[in-house]
């Protein structure tokens, strides 16, 4: 089936349907009905406020969404890509009681169930199934919560979309929690090419049993809006027959699914008063609206999102991806938006879309903002609004207009996008914020500006960033700095020197953005047409000389230990652990690090780690071994060489990945090499490796390495 004409845009509108409808119920997730009417009132807009919670935060709706479909990508898009698989990428991703899940235990939370089923090496689907869990752990509403990428990577194929959720939901649900989450991936899927409500519904409905309660419950709905005009009403008889009270274990799917039919029903069509319903319903609020707001996304596409108040502008696309894969952490609707499509695009054979030559922040979909955000420092407050515009690109469509005022001496026009934990972020309520900076030392910033031709005067422009000094205060960073003229454009090159910082060392790098200054009053507007990095860095991932506490957040904990203290101490009770930190954009280098094992069975630096089980590793074996392993849906052994180590000895251990070709040096000595050319491992971040004892590291280095 070919893709939709429209397919990337209708992507981003579920991604932010998505998001929005995560960000309005989250707020109030669990409330009755009863309760946010008292306290509430209908919920037509963000609430955060008045809750005194943030807006962006982290949640496992999203968390799961975005991360359970990378195993399409780890598993070469075969459509036929199977449940333990798709378990094999929860125990890759997922960082046990911190990432993803509710952790609520063994047969109380249904993932964690699941998760703990998949440790003890059982497989999916029997991880998820009711002869496993039992059916009210099995149908509880988690196999509905993560299913809109796998209706966006098959748009117009509902059959598709249901059995790629099918497999999906199986590692953890099954029953009836499998069916409802096969009917809203149906309906996804249908919404690309179709408009109408009544016929989405019998999409999703020939999907699954006409004998399930979920077919048989969607029925009675659509029955009774045909008599029944007032949602409250439907609402209190949906709660008389199939609440809480009929199925219980926290919070099962048959309730929540029916309030999203429900808000379908009698939301007339219209995204704002559709979640309103969905919201106000109570239950499972974050879930069903982000669920519904997909749904709504899909089927109407941007101009949806727009007929009511403005949900997107607070967003600013911006959300968070807490995994073993750090430098995914700090993400936006834009870049997830493309993994979709292209994966999308992978399983029908189509080659991936990489606009604007791969730039990271290209804006070139409708409205885009990719997380950038006006400065509120007091230099530069009030004097900047964004835009996304057409045209002023290069190669693209879109550009993100800066459109200035006021800017003068001592007044600065500055906007920038985050690259690690923001201040609100560092402390967010319920689930962590583990990730990576995605910038650092040793890396080359690039963007393309355009000044308006109506601008009065030519304006200094520079790239800038902020990264975190002592007692966590945030220190502003300028690069080079060039004249811009009137219809001018100019490409802006930083090269991020390691060391900029004067005491030798950067901290970790927060945010990095355009700036816009004048020695005379001036006003008017510069485009930016994309801004991006390439290369891997050149750093030492150490305390700086500032300290702070931001330097440890900035490695993402798979061990059971982590003491950053003088240096790194890394203990691991059972199995493997590993404390990891930068992204998948690091290819050729080489890390490095002075190690001192304790009592550990193997230790040492992993490399191109794409999670807690896809990496290299350069490895003291405690039989007295030297291993280069590769560690993908189990370990195989590189090469291997007899090593005599001893405890409480220092070591230096080096691993330089460059290509297919891993090599592995002792106290500067290359004692292992090896070729990997079987799903070599292309890309990824740095890790310490401890099985069951405790190593100390000084800090690691990370330096770029080329073909000489």
């Amino acid at each position: 089936m070919p893709l939709p004409v429209d397919y990337e845009e209708r992507v981003y509108a579920g991604v932010l349907g998505k998001i929005i409808g995560v960000y309005l119920g989250r707020p109030f997730e669990g409330w009755s009905y009863d309760r946010i009417m008292g306290e509430l009132g209908e919920i037509n807009y963000y609430v955060h406020e008045k809750l005194d919670k943030p807006l962006i935060v982290t949640d496992d709706d999203i968390s799961g969404t975005f991360t359970f479909i990378r195993a399409l990508d780890d598993y070469g898009y075969d459509p036929a890509i199977t449940p333990a698989q798709i378990g094999q990428t929860w125990l890759n991703y997922i960082i046990e009681r911190r990432s993803i899940l509710w952790w609520g235990g063994m047969g109380n939370s249904t993932e964690h169930t699941a998760y703990l089923r998949l440790k003890a090496g059982i497989e999916a689907p029997c991880s998820g199934a009711i002869e496993t869990n039992g059916q009210v752990v099995a149908e509880q509403i988690g196999a509905q919560i993560f299913i809109d990428g796998w209706a966006m990577v098959a748009p117009g194929d509902p059959e598709r979309a249901a059995d790629l959720a099918r497999r999906a939901a199986s590692v953890s649900h099954d029953g009836e929690a499998i069916y409802g989450a096969q009917v809203l991936a149906a309906m996804e899927a249908q919404a690309f090419v179709e408009s109408d409500l009544e016929a989405l519904l019998d999409t999703g409905l020939a999907v699954i049993p006409p004998s399930s309660i979920i077919a048989r419950m969607i029925g009675e709905l659509r029955d009774l809006r045909l008599r029944e005009a007032d949602w409250r009403a439907a609402r209190r008889w949906l709660d008389e027959r199939y609440g809480y009270h009929v199925y219980g274990g926290g919070v099962h799917m048959v309730p929540n699914h029916g309030l999203m039919i429900l808000s379908l029903l009698y939301g007339q069509d219209d995204f704002q008063r559709t979640l309103m319903i969905v919201n106000t319903s109570g239950w499972d609020t974050d879930c069903n609206a982000g669920n519904i707001g997909c749904l709504m996304g899909i089927k109407n596409g941007l101009a949806g999102l727009a007929t009511g108040p403005d949900y997107r502008g607070p967003v600013a696309d911006r959300l968070y991806i807490p995994t073993a894969d750090g430098g995914r952490g700090i993400s936006d609707a834009v870049i997830e938006t493309y993994y979709l499509v292209n994966a999308g695009r992978a399983l029908v054979g189509e080659l991936p879309i990489r606009p604007k030559e791969g730039a990271r922040y290209h804006f070139d979909l409708p409205g885009a903002v990719q997380g950038f955000l006006p400065d509120e420092a007091i230099d530069a407050r009030g004097t900047l609004q964004l835009e996304n515009v057409l045209g002023y690109s290069a190669i693209g469509t879109h550009s993100l207009a800066f459109h200035y005022d006021g800017v003068a001496t001592g007044r600065a026009a500055r906007a920038g996008t985050a690259t690690f934990l923001t201040e609100e972020a560092a402390h967010m309520p319920g689930y962590a914020l583990d990730c990576s900076p995605t910038l650092y030392p040793g890396q080359t910033v690039r963007a393309r500006i355009v000044a308006a031709a109506s601008n009065g005067e030519a304006v200094r422009c520079n790239l800038y960033l902020y990264s975190y000094g002592a007692n966590e205060a945030r220190v502003l960073w300028r690069g080079p700095e060039t004249l811009l003229l009137p219809s001018q454009d100019t490409e802006l090159v930083w090269h991020l020197e390691p060391g900029s910082d004067a005491s030798g060392l950067w901290g970790p790098i927060a945010e990095v953005g355009l700036e816009i200054r004048s020695d005379r009053r001036a006003a008017g507007t510069v485009y930016l047409d994309t801004l991006t990095w390439d290369g891997a860095p050149d750093t030492t991932l150490t305390q700086p000389p500032t300290g702070g506490k931001m330097w440890e957040r900035a490695w993402v904990n798979g061990a059971d230990h982590f003491w950053p203290a003088e240096g790194l101490r890394v203990s691991q009770d059972r199995d493997t652990g590993l404390v990891m930190q930068g992204t998948r954009e690091w290819i050729d280098y080489e890390v490095e690090a002075d190690l001192v094992p304790h009592m550990a069975r193997r230790t040492g630096l992993a490399a191109r780690v794409q999670g807690l089980t896809r990496y290299y590793a350069l490895l003291l074996c405690e039989d007295q071994r030297l291993c280069l392993v590769k560690a993908l849906d189990g370990e195989t052994v590189l090469a291997e060489i007899d090593f005599p180590w001893e405890y409480d000895v220092p070591i230096t251990l080096a691993l330089r990945a460059l290509g297919t070709t891993i090599t592995g040096y002792v106290n500067g000595e290359p004692l292992l090499e090896a070729s990997d050319r079987d799903v070599p491992l292309e890309g990824g971040a740095v890790a310490l490796v401890c099985n069951v004892g405790r190593i100390d590291v000084s800090g690691v280095r990370v330096r770029p390495v080329t073909v000489s």
